[in-house]
């Protein structure tokens, strides 16, 4: 099967950088590499009419957010949207660009949170944190100009298997009420033997690193 165009674009340019494997690197050194790949340039980047950075309470000490708000009068659904990188690596920067998208062409509020990132940090620190800002977002829904009613949660990748245990998390606990997931290719199981794991395994996240990601989370 061939590759789609812009996935062998992308594939092209690892190859010609020529860097390290992520999975031989130290997480600092990991997240220093992966800084300025996946963000989006400015002059690229979707218009919004605000963008806040904001500090929230958390279990551990104040929980960095960005919140995006879209052209229009409210109140607007809210998405409270976990960044993917393996629970290790990304954060809000590298996940502006989509955060920027999504609120655009949602029409929503969006609330990025940066939670605590492992091996420093590992599980459960990043789901307690993913938990009390969506907790934070249902409280404080109107001065977001959201309407907490409409309340989703969504992430990439390791953001996805965030979004999918807050979800649990938040049925279980009776509240808040989840109205929607955006799962973008959620990590949803740990097991390493799957058709897609023995047959795509030299593409951009190799069975190496997926492993990296899981013994440090």
């Amino acid at each position: 099967m061939p590759l789609d165009p812009q996935a062998k674009a992308l594939m092209e340019q690892i190859a010609a950088a020529n860097g390290p494997k992520l999975h031989s690197l130290e997480a600092a050194d990991a997240r220093r590499l992966t800084a300025g790949m996946f963000r989006v340039p400015p002059e690229r980047a979707e218009k919004v009419a605000k963008v806040e950075d904001r500090k929230i309470p958390g279990p551990a000490g104040e929980i960095p957010i960005r919140v995006y708000t879209p052209e229009g009068t409210g109140p607007f659904p809210v998405l409270v949207f976990f960044h993917g990188g393996g629970w290790v690596i990304c954060g809000l920067d590298t996940h502006d660009g989509p955060c920027r998208a999504l609120t655009k062409k949602a029409g929503c509020v969006t609330v990025s949170v940066d939670y605590r990132l492992a091996p420093e940090n590992k599980f459960p620190a990043g789901v307690e944190d993913c938990f009390a800002a969506t907790k934070w977002v249902a409280a404080h829904a109107k001065e977001l100009n959201a309407d907490a009613n409409r309340l989703a949660v969504g992430g990439d990748s390791a953001g996805g298997n965030l979004s999918a245990v807050i979800s649990q998390l938040a049925r279980d606990a009776g509240g808040p009420k989840i109205a929607f997931q955006l799962l973008i290719y959620p990590a949803t199981e740990a097991e390493l033997d799957t058709y897609s794991h023995k047959t795509f395994t030299d593409y951009f996240l190799t069975k190496d690193d997926i492993v990296y990601f899981w013994n440090h989370y």
